[in-house]
């Protein structure tokens, strides 16, 4: 007898048995029956009819393993694969042991009866969970021990283990993909001739003893290198959804089972060479479809792999060298030259300049100093910084960005969803189809029935369908990735083709958000570098966001400082006492009249000592240095341009006139934002809505695509469907052009896979393609659709190769 739970032989005595909906159940352990006894308590049963493989044999948790699953408790050890969201914590987990879809099925239903889990799902591919839990009402220990009870394994996600895996992975597949070249080569050596007779007069001895060797080199192609077909048609005939599996795996088995009768029991036609040939085109289009993906990174190891696992933490004038994991907020790092940053944090000592390509996708490092904010993941240059720690582990920018890579790929778009669903009914037509025409030709007399049968079930597999989406979504992502235009939702691809009009905000978004001098007036005897180095010795003590403005000129020494809350500074320089300010404040400071100046649109600062107005300067938020350049493509695009923000209206007027958008509306609400929002969808149009603060919120969900600057407030990047992380505008028609052009090659592969099928389908019936060649075109069919996707993620412009572009863009914060 069987094990009813996980298939081994149940020889305990007395039997293992449960009672199960009135039938007697045989267990290999009390392990095993505790498992079933647990699933069928809550009603998940439902695991036994769809699994395609045995269960896992549950293994009882030892003292030691107990307690170190108690130790994922420990907020030090949750550091590392552990973030707080809305509501709880979250926990990505590598779960060991899953057999079939099945078993996701009973893990995610048995773990959402847990008290405390708000969420749970695992990615089939990549066998990675996320857990979302309340802290409060349950432990992640008591979780993980929910999981290990049911037979499965569950250990925090680490991205070296996954490498190890996927390369593991890799290696079976080039293995099968080997085994079955060789097969194919060899079958075909014996099988060719005899086509073609190129031999002649073989004796029908020698032509068995050909049968009989083919047989034996087929064999280990059909058992080893094709079995995932036959274990994947398995599970889909048992869940009951068709995939192109089904009819491969139905064509191999049909067409190998039938040979070797023949070369047992005797008849006329052997397909040994079709079965080889078959197995080997189609696994070497799915090995190139899967290297492919594991070039473009999706699964993150790519940027995981660029955080360094030890870190230099100064202790007083000691240096130590520590894991990373083993760091804390508040600690100081050193950072040398040409080492990546392990953590994010402040810079407290040293100039430098780091690359954040890793980050934005903006290969142009960028000048940090002392105060500024640094990203793990980051490349220090060319000294040495000092860094005190802010976010490790799961926390940091970077480890969000993963987050949400893996997040769009579990999403599947609705032309995939649609896609999938077409390939499915032409799976299920072809089944119906195939065994009418070997009826028809069986009717006719025909002694080619068998072969034209099999030709009809190779040419038509839908792979090149259901490989038509994924791709084309995979190369796109990766190459907007690569420009710093990181999507966060599975729709956003498709959505971005049909965008028409683009609303800006204007504070952060198409300005960058500080006052920065634009305009210095020279009133007095000072020369203009005179006149603002004066200004930098003013402000240097000042903390008012206008003293910002001047803290890259050389302050000139000055005593007797006050600081006037509300009009301005004034100090004592050469004797002689300076004011700065608004102009009635200054004023009040010096006997000479007021000029008569014009000062345009901007704050107005005045200088002038006891005796004479000395300069003036005009300080405005200027546009982004790229963004004439974002709207002038846009506009050649054809795509309609739109300043919405709440600023005063005067000066959004000014933005919009430097810049040159179509439209511009001031001293708007976030209510009136999402009523102009909506009054232009009534109009028809498609939006991508582009801001930067809380306030964008309501209108950004309001339209078809939100995108968040990388310097954006934390909320705002969670809401929005892509963020734009290294905060370039003029990436923005970049991705509009990237996601038109998804869109065409899902159509190109779409309309080439449903052409071949419609094409080859009656040729095959017909009797004029052979096996072989059905392989041959079946496969060639799926590499055109995968060759075609690839061509989105090239030529992809080199993010910051701008010479306009300002040297050091303000760095997103996480």
């Amino acid at each position: 007898m069987q094990c009813f739970h996980c298939g081994e032989e149940a020889d305990s005595h007395p039997p293992i048995t449960l009672e199960l909906d009135g039938l007697t159940r045989e267990f290999c352990c009390y392990g095993c029956r505790s498992v079933c006894e647990t699933i069928h308590q809550e009603g998940l049963t439902g695991f036994y009819q769809h699994r395609t493989a045995p269960a896992v044999t549950p293994k009882s948790l030892t003292a030691t393993e107990l307690e170190q699953i108690r130790e994922l408790d420990h907020p030090l050890v949750q550091q590392t694969f552990v973030q707080p969201v809305k509501g709880g914590l979250e926990a990505q987990l590598l779960i060991e042991g899953i057999t079939c879809a099945a078993c996701i099925w009973l893990l995610e239903n048995h773990l959402s009866r847990q008290p405390g889990v708000l969420s749970f799902s695992v990615n089939h591919t990549t066998q990675r969970a996320r857990l979302v839990w309340s802290p409060d009402q349950v432990h992640l220990s008591q979780l993980v021990t929910a999981i290990h009870e049911l037979g499965y394994a569950a250990r925090p996600y680490k991205a070296d283990e996954v490498e190890l895996a996927l390369k593991a992975e890799k290696r079976s597949a080039l293995i099968r993909l080997s085994v079955a070249g060789i097969g194919m080569v060899q079958s075909m050596m014996l099988a060719f001739p005899l086509y073609f007779e190129l031999v002649n007069d073989l004796s029908p001895t020698f032509i068995q003893f050909f049968r009989w060797f083919s047989l034996l080199v087929a064999t280990p192609v059909v058992l080893y290198s094709a079995r995932p077909f036959f274990r994947n048609a398995l599970r889909d005939i048992r869940t009951r959804h068709l995939t192109m599996d089904v009819p491969v795996a139905t064509a191999i088995g049909l067409a190998y089972l039938a040979s070797a009768w023949v070369t047992i029991v005797g008849g006329q036609e052997v397909y040994f060479e079709s079965v080889c040939m078959f197995t080997f085109l189609l696994s070497l289009g799915r090995y190139i479809e899967m290297q492919a993906r594991y070039r473009a990174g999706l699964t993150g190891n790519a940027l995981v792999g660029v955080q360094p696992r030890v870190a230099s933490r100064r202790l007083g004038d000691q240096v130590d060298l520590i894991a990373t994991h083993e760091l804390k907020a508040g600690d100081i790092i050193v950072v040398k030259p040409g080492e990546t940053l392990p953590v994010d944090g402040t810079i407290i000592a040293g100039h430098s300049t780091i690359n954040e390509a890793a980050l934005t996708g903006e290969y142009l490092p960028e000048t940090r100093s002392t105060g500024d904010y640094v990203h793990a993941g980051s490349l220090n240059g060319e000294s040495p910084l000092d860094v005190r720690v802010e976010k490790t582990g799961a926390s940091t920018r970077l480890s969000g960005i993963l987050r949400i890579l893996d997040r769009v790929q579990s999403e599947k778009p609705a032309v995939a969803r649609m896609a999938d669903r077409v390939a499915g009914m032409f799976v299920s037509r072809i089944l119906i189809l195939a065994p009418l025409v070997w009826v028809g030709w069986w009717l006719a007399g025909s002694d080619r029935a068998f072969d034209i049968t099999l030709s009809v079930l190779v040419v038509t597999c839908p792979c090149a369908l259901s490989l038509a989406t994924p791709t084309a979504i995979t190369s796109a992502t990766v190459k907007l990735r690569k420009l710093g235009f990181l999507p966060t939702r599975g729709h956003t691809l498709e959505s971005l083709n049909t965008i028409d009009t683009v609303v800006f905000d204007k504070t952060g978004t198409l300005t960058e958000g500080k006052l920065s001098l634009v305009g210095t007036h020279v009133l007095g005897s000072l020369n203009e570098n005179e006149a603002l180095n004066l200004a930098a010795g003013l402000e240097q003590h000042s903390e008012h966001p206008i003293a910002k403005a001047f803290s890259g000129f050389r302050p000139e020494p000055l005593t007797d400082f006050h600081n006037h809350v509300g009009g301005g500074l004034t100090a004592t320089w050469r004797g002689n006492q300076v004011a700065i300010g608004h102009s009635d404040f200054v004023g009040g400071h010096t006997s000479a009249p007021k000029p008569d100046l014009e000062t345009g649109h901007g704050i107005a600062i005045w200088m002038a000592d006891s005796s004479q107005w000395l300069a003036c300067f005009v300080l405005d938020d200027r546009p982004r240095d790229d963004a004439h350049e974002a709207l002038a493509t846009l506009h050649a695009m054809g795509i309609h341009t739109v300043l919405l923000s709440g600023d005063r209206s005067g000066h959004v007027a000014h933005i919009s006139k430097l810049l040159g958008l179509d439209e511009a509306y001031g001293q708007a609400t976030p209510e009136d934002k999402l009523a102009r929002l909506k009054s232009m969808q009534d109009q028809g149009r498609h939006i991508m809505m582009v801001g930067d603060g809380l306030n964008d919120l309501p209108s950004m969900a309001g339209s078809s695509v939100s995108v968040a600057m990388g310097s954006a407030a934390d909320l705002t990047q969670l809401r929005a469907d892509a963020v734009l992380l290294n905060g370039q505008l003029r990436q923005l028609p970049e991705a509009i052009r990237t996601g038109i052009a998804t869109r065409k090659v899902i159509r190109q592969n779409m309309a080439w896979a449903l052409t071949y099928n419609l094409c080859a389908l009656p040729l095959a019936a017909a009797g004029i393609i052979p096996p072989w060649l059905a392989a041959i075109g079946m496969s060639l069919s799926s590499l055109v659709v995968v060759l075609n996707a690839l061509r989105l993620g090239r030529d992809a412009p080199t993010p910051g190769n701008n010479p306009t572009l300002a040297a050091n863009l303000e760095l997103p914060r996480a």
